[in-house]
């Protein structure tokens, strides 16, 4: 996917004038770096000092270390999944190349890499992932677990290796701030998690090569923030790998300024991401995940080295904690919302950990636990870890900034999003919330009034997810449209107006009319949006706790419009459709469950399966893999003299 000169004029729109000027003075330092790259500061008596307490390792659950054992030998035998690509070349990978294209990235000076361009460079999420490095710390904890010397080995011959084919500025890995920021981080933790190593100062802090990429990483951050209309998640990966390597790797003459610069534009972007509720304003639930990760790890640096970092940077993580133990399913299952990448902040446990289930195991060791959180029962590596670095917040010494929730949230108004919870553990997101973050909106989907509705766990109306980035347009446009949502959409058209990849022109907007979702025997929720001009579609939905149903009633109002009310079923539900009417059956924890789908009879109703030719019926458990599922969508007029009535009834 390349970027046409109409996509950069569209883009430079809804830049403002500071961040024109910002980015017209990286294109001319781009342009001298390119003929000027100063050598790294020479570096004396430089030592590592950020150390695990001792006794830490010895608190990791020994399920939770048998997984990372597991995961372990899997890599040093080579293999590995990335974005549903497997792979077996990782005892000595090629990191230019893209399994999923078998093309290589090309060389040369870094900014002149052409890396949109599939055709070109390959797939460049297939490329970057490995080069973040993170499975090189799941080899390192499991050095630490196990003191099995072939972990830290393999470590240093990936690095060593990794180093040698990337030198400063060249090639495909020096061209995204949000990918030196997780690799420093991610070489942080390796160098801690080898410590007792005895080849670890020889690998990091004696080591010309070494010393040289992580200072050059961090100058390339000093030099390249991501922002105005960019400040969005990158900004945060970008400062907390830059304070996390300035406090850990204090050995350069800029290390000090470095750090005071990262912590206060990570403070400042931490609270700009992020609703006062605690939800992270792109409203796209995995990089929430990210964000807290990222600010929970950069947290670990700064007590791990007695840096004191504001108030308001713990609090911020505290409210992302409370908000996300809110809004998760009765299975610890978080809205799928927005876009989703399956990046990851810090990643030191093998496959089958819970990934929400450890941020709330992280939160509780932290910021200590509500009485209202659900429980979690799962266990993890990375908790006790950054639990033994992380001073817990009562040994602050100061009373709260802010009051924590006394119950469970479950309207947050200034997200737009509200969850209605009913018996047999019914739970159903509705989308009432601005469309994304900033003016580009880049990680939004056209999804506004959308509901997404859960029966244990189980997806029964269900978010599509993201699928794709770079490379299949046509899928992109498919899972962030209107279509692609359990909403309706107008006229054929998006609710909001893309402009390209990672870019929205018009934002539909929304406002919630009433939201009461513990109402007495019946939750409420009503909204309505202005994406369609002339048009207004507002949409209530009812959940009835004595008889297990929801109820969904669609009106627009304006004048007589084409229509397709679509509802996206979970890839494990089974529809029999007759008319208006569809079955709905699954299977959970080996019984047997159903419910009956009542749709608007005034519409046409057809149900759709894994159709390419457009998108139509597909489902995204993670990024780059979809799998065949039923939509059922709706046809017809919508005139205004009625709305249209759903009506989802669970059985038993």
């Amino acid at each position: 996917m390349t970027m046409s000169a109409g996509w950069y004029l569209r883009r430079l729109s809804r830049m403002g004038p500071r961040e024109v000027a910002g980015r017209a003075g990286d294109t001319v330092r781009r342009r001298r770096w390119r003929s000027a790259q100063p050598d790294c500061p020479t570096v004396s008596g430089a030592r590592f000092t950020a150390v695990l307490p001792a006794g830490t390792v010895a608190a990791v659950p020994p399920d939770a270390a048998k997984r990372l054992v597991a995961e372990a030998d899997l890599l040093m035998a080579g293999h590995a999944e990335f974005f549903g690509v497997a792979r077996d070349d990782l005892t000595d990978p090629d990191w230019s190349y893209d399994p999923k294209t078998g093309r290589r990235a090309p060389s040369g000076y870094a900014f002149d890499v052409p890396y949109r361009n599939e055709s070109v460079a390959g797939d460049i999420k297939q490329i970057w992932e490995p080069s973040r490095h993170q499975y090189l710390t799941v080899l390192a904890a499991a050095y630490a677990v196990t003191g099995d010397e072939r972990y830290a080995e393999r470590v240093a011959k990936h690095l060593r290796s990794w180093w040698a084919a990337n030198p400063p500025l060249r090639g495909v890995h020096w061209i995204s701030g949000i990918e030196l920021g997780i690799r420093l981080l991610s070489w942080v933790w390796i160098r801690r998690l080898l410590d007792g190593w005895p080849g670890a100062a020889e690998l990091f802090e004696d080591n010309p090569v070494a010393l040289n990429q992580i200072w050059h990483h961090q100058r390339w951050l000093a030099a390249f923030p991501s922002r105005g209309s960019s400040a969005n998640n990158h900004v945060i990966a970008e400062t907390a790998g830059q304070f996390a390597a300035a406090c850990a790797f204090n050995w350069f003459p800029s290390s000090a300024r470095w750090r005071s610069d990262a912590l206060r534009s990570l403070e400042r972007q931490l609270r700009a991401n992020t609703f006062d509720s605690g939800l992270n304003r792109e409203l796209a639930t995995e990089y929430h995940g990210l964000v807290l990760e990222l600010g929970l790890a950069a947290l670990a640096e700064a007590d791990a080295a007695n840096v004191p970092v504001p108030e308001s940077l713990r609090l911020v993580l505290l409210r992302m904690t409370d908000a996300l133990a809110a809004v998760v399913d009765n299975r610890l299952r978080p809205p799928r919302q927005g876009d989703a990448d399956d990046g990851h902040g810090l990643i030191l446990d093998g496959a089958g950990t819970d990934r929400w289930a450890s941020l709330l195991a992280t939160g509780d060791a932290v910021f200590g636990r509500l009485e209202w959180w659900p429980a979690v029962t799962g266990t993890d590596v990375r908790t006790p870890l950054l639990a033994a670095l992380i001073r817990p917040y009562s040994d602050k010494g100061t009373a709260p900034a802010v009051t924590r929730p006394a119950s469970r949230p479950a309207h947050f108004a200034d997200a737009g999003l509200t969850i209605l919870r009913g018996p047999g553990e019914i739970w159903c997101r509705c989308d009432g919330g601005p469309h994304g973050f900033l003016s580009i909106a880049a990680h939004a989907h056209a999804d506004a009034l959308s509901v997404e509705v859960r029966h244990d766990g189980v997806d029964v109306l269900a978010d599509p997810g993201t699928y794709c980035y770079h490379g299949q347009p046509e899928w992109r446009q498919y899972f962030r449209s209107t279509l692609g949502h359990n909403t309706l959409r107008l006229d054929g058209s998006d609710q909001s107006a893309s402009g390209g990849p990672f870019l929205w022109t018009r934002h539909a907007r929304t406002r919630v009319l009433a939201a009461d979702p513990s109402g007495e025997g019946v939750a409420r929720w009503c909204a309505e949006h202005d994406g369609y001009q002339r048009s207004v579609h507002r949409r209530r939905v009812e959940l009835t706790a004595a008889s297990q149903e929801l109820r969904v009633v669609d009106e627009v109002r304006g004048p007589r419009r084409a229509v397709h009310l679509a509802f996206h079923l979970g890839p494990a539900i089974a529809a029999d459709l007759a008319d208006n009417r569809a079955v709905l059956t699954w299977t959970r924890d080996g019984e047997d469950r159903s419910a009956v789908l009542d749709l608007p009879g005034q519409l046409s109703w057809r149900a759709h399966r894994g159709e390419s030719d457009p998108p139509l019926g597909w489902y995204s458990a993670g990024f780059g893999r979809k799998e065949p599922t039923t939509t059922l969508v709706g046809t017809g007029f919508a005139d205004g003299a009625e709305g249209f009535t759903t009506v989802l009834r669970f059985r038993g």
